[in-house]
C-alpha cells in the first residue's frame, strides 16, 4: 500500500469514528446536548482536528443522515429495494416496502431515533441536493401506489401521495412508540402488520380519506416547485 493510500485509509477511520461517536451521543443525550467538544472527547481528539473533517455539529447529523437514508434503502442509487421486489404483484410489493420500513427501525435503531424522533436536528431540506436520492425514492414508493391504483387493487379514488403518508404514519407509529418505551403491546411487530393490513384494507374497501393532496406537502416538494 502506497503513502498517499495508506493516508486516505487512516483518513476514513477517523471520519468513521467521528461518525460513529456522534451517533451514540446524539442518540444518547440529544442532538442539541451534544458539541463538538463533547464528541472530540469521546474519541480523544482536539475540537480542531474533528472540524478539519466537518465545518460544523450540523454537517455530522447530514452525514449521518445520508448513511441512514441509504441504510434504509439498501442501495447508492436508491433502486435496490425495486428490484428486489420486481416480480411482486403491485399490492404485495407495497406491503413488503412498508414492511421493510419498520425493519429498519429494528435493524439500525439509532439512525431510525436519529432520522425520524429527534425533533432538534437540522432538516433535511437544508441540503437539497445531498438528499435527491431520498426524494426520488419516495416518489418511486408514490408510484407503486398509482401502480396498485392501476393493476385495480386500490380505487381509483385513491390518492396514491395520501395514501403514501397514511401507510407511512402507522408503520413509522408502531417504531417510534417501540423505540421510545411506550408501547404496552407485547408483540410490537404483529402490531405493525397488524396496522399496515388495517390501513390497507380500508383502502381497499374505498374508505374515505378527509387528508388532501396539499396537507401531504412537504418542504422538500415545495423546493421543488421553487425550483422548477
Amino acid at each position: 500500500m502506497g503513502i498517499k493510500e495508506r493516508q486516505e485509509r487512516d483518513r476514513e477511520a477517523v471520519r468513521r469514528g467521528i461518525l460513529d461517536a456522534a451517533r451514540d451521543l446524539f442518540v444518547s443525550e440529544g442532538y442539541r446536548n451534544v458539541s463538538i467538544r463533547k464528541i472530540a472527547e469521546r474519541i480523544e481528539y482536539s475540537p480542531a482536528a474533528i472540524y478539519s473533517y466537518f465545518p460544523s455539529k450540523d454537517d455530522i447529523f447530514f452525514a449521518l443522515a445520508e448513511e441512514g437514508f441509504r441504510l434504509l434503502y439498501n442501495t447508492e442509487d436508491g433502486a435496490a429495494l425495486a428490484r428486489e421486489l420486481s416480480d411482486v404483484a403491485p399490492l404485495d410489493r407495497v406491503r413488503s416496502i412498508f414492511r421493510k420500513l419498520y425493519a429498519f427501525s429494528r435493524k439500525h435503531p439509532q439512525y431510525f431515533e436519529l432520522m425520524f424522533m429527534d425533533r432538534s436536528v437540522p432538516r433535511i431540506s437544508r441540503e437539497y441536493e445531498r438528499f435527491a436520492f431520498a426524494r426520488e425514492m419516495k416518489a418511486h414508493l408514490i408510484e407503486e401506489l398509482q401502480a396498485c391504483v392501476d393493476a385495480g387493487d386500490l380505487p381509483r379514488t385513491v390518492d396514491p401521495a395520501i395514501a403514501f403518508r397514511v401507510l407511512s404514519m402507522g408503520v413509522l407509529g408502531v417504531a417510534m412508540m417501540r423505540l421510545g418505551g411506550r408501547l404496552v403491546a407485547p408483540d410490537a411487530d404483529a402490531l405493525m402488520r397488524d396496522v399496515l393490513n388495517v390501513a390497507l384494507h380500508g383502502l381497499q374497501a374505498g374508505v374515505v380519506l378527509e387528508s388532501h393532496a396539499d396537507d401531504c406537502l412537504t418542504e422538500e416538494s415545495e423546493n421543488d416547485q421553487k425550483a422548477s
